[in-house]
């Protein structure tokens, strides 16, 4: 339902239809499913820069003359 005053039209709030728990489910595996991956990628990205593996990022090494 459309009201009109002084020109601004205002729409009526109407409630939505319950989600389901299902739908809920579905979207929370898929929310945790995406952290999970984000998690894994980062952690794989970590393991091959300690290791010196990475083809993709790189680490200035320092010498350890400088501590000396």
């Amino acid at each position: 339902m459309i009201k009109m005053t002084n020109s601004f039209f205002f729409f009526m709030a109407v409630p939505k239809k319950r989600t389901s728990m299902s739908k809920k489910r579905i979207r929370k595996s898929i929310w945790k499913k995406k952290g999970y991956l984000a998690a894994l990628k980062a952690f794989s990205l970590a393991k091959s820069v300690s290791t010196g593996h990475s083809k993709s990022f790189f680490v200035r090494q320092t010498s350890n003359k400088a501590l000396d």
